[in-house]
């Protein structure tokens, strides 16, 4: 019997080697949500009238700025063991926090943490391990961290010599980057340069990172997923890459803007936090 000339070919699932695997990125798989703070009974801190006020003025502060207004701080430094113990216990920590570096020869710097309560900051200030400040914090975000960025701008030291290797693309869009950010002016939308889709290499990036400099601030948050923010040295130029819940970039941008938008709390956070905040104050004062 003489062969069939044409292969018999089985059709229907699973009948077909699959040679080829589809290689999907990670995504992050994690998403932190807000949950209510562990206290104490309301008899057991009946003696922190100072705590109990520090948050009637902090609710004071967010409910001006939910509408509109402007934030303010509320000292802390002056506040007894127990009656910080107990903001502690109620601010909680958020999934934001930040670092600038004041002077490193004397290692000052303000660590800033977000609580549970979107656009409620906690900013501490240490000279070595000295604490020499601590104050909370309400708006979208720390006036710190705009007032370090605008005072580290200087002007661009450009690379004068020959062209490192594989670097072909940074010096021209570390140009147009300078061009867009000494142009932009408050109002005006965000520019952003997105470097996940432009076909820079490993040494085109450090290149321009150079080239932008780095400033004092440094942002990191830990939404979905993580943000890593930091300052350059340019006007309103910030360097923003997002990360999946595998430490793996997922985007890395150039943002021209004001304040990066994932670093701030919308209006609609600082009116929910006011609301639960609200509701944990008339808790503690129910003893």
């Amino acid at each position: 019997m003489k062969p069939f000339p044409i292969p018999v070919v089985t059709l229907g699932a699973g009948s077909q080697p699959e040679d080829e695997q589809l290689d999907y990125l990670p995504l992050p798989k994690d998403m932190n949500t807000y949950q209510a703070p562990m206290l104490p009974e309301p008899q057991e801190v009946a003696t922190c009238i100072a705590a109990r006020e520090t948050l009637q003025a902090v609710l004071s502060l967010l409910d001006r700025a939910a509408n509109g207004g402007p934030g303010g701080q509320v000292d802390l430094l002056g506040l007894s063991t127990e009656d910080r113990r107990l903001i502690n216990q109620v601010l909680g920590e958020g999934e934001a926090s930040a670092i600038v570096q004041h002077d490193l020869l004397r290692q000052l710097e303000t660590r800033i943490q977000e609580s549970v309560f979107a656009g409620i900051w906690r900013l501490t200030t240490w000279d070595g391990i000295t604490l020499v400040d601590d104050a909370i914090e309400i708006g979208p975000v720390p006036a710190l961290l705009r007032q370090t960025a605008q005072a580290d701008v200087r002007e661009r030291q450009r690379w004068d010599g020959p062209m490192p290797p594989h670097v072909q693309l940074a010096p021209m869009l570390a140009d147009e980057i300078e061009d867009r950010a000494l142009r932009w002016q408050p109002g005006q939308e965000a520019h952003v340069v997105n470097l996940t889709l432009l076909p820079v290499s490993p040494e085109d990036i450090a290149f321009l990172d150079h080239e932008l400099g780095t400033g004092r601030v440094l942002l990191l948050s830990r939404g979905y997923g993580n943000c890593r923010i930091t300052n350059t040295c340019l006007p309103h130029c910030w360097r923003v890459v997002y990360y999946n819940s595998m430490d793996k970039v997922i985007l890395n941008t150039v943002e021209i803007i004001d304040m990066p938008e994932v670093a701030m709390a919308a209006a609609e956070d600082l009116r929910d936090s006011h609301r639960r905040l609200l509701d944990i104050a008339g808790y503690l004062a129910s003893a």
